[in-house]
């Protein structure tokens, strides 16, 4: 899974949001709000990773056992394609 080109993740007033850049900001209107792991999650995606890496790095990462972490990744994901975000 890779998010496609043009959409950026920022840190604004401590909140973390996706925003459209150039051309993508004609297909996404407005931002997509994120907590701590879904920034930590889309910023693996950016440069395209798979679910088992993804379920890896959160459990790697935070205090999280495998079958949590699968149910928040597979959330995570189908809220990334709802928006239309991956190649």
């Amino acid at each position: 899974m890779k998010i496609k080109e043009g959409y950026i993740l920022r840190n604004v007033a401590g909140s973390f949001v996706v925003v459209p850049i150039g051309e993508a900001a004609s297909e996404f209107n407005g931002m997509m709000n994120l907590n701590d792991t879904g920034a930590f999650l889309f910023e693996k995606m950016i440069d395209g990773i798979s679910r088992e890496d993804l379920i890896k790095a959160l459990t790697d990462e935070y205090d999280v056992d495998v079958e949590t972490a699968s149910k928040d990744v597979d959330a995570f994901i189908e809220k990334v394609e709802e928006q239309n975000l991956f190649e």
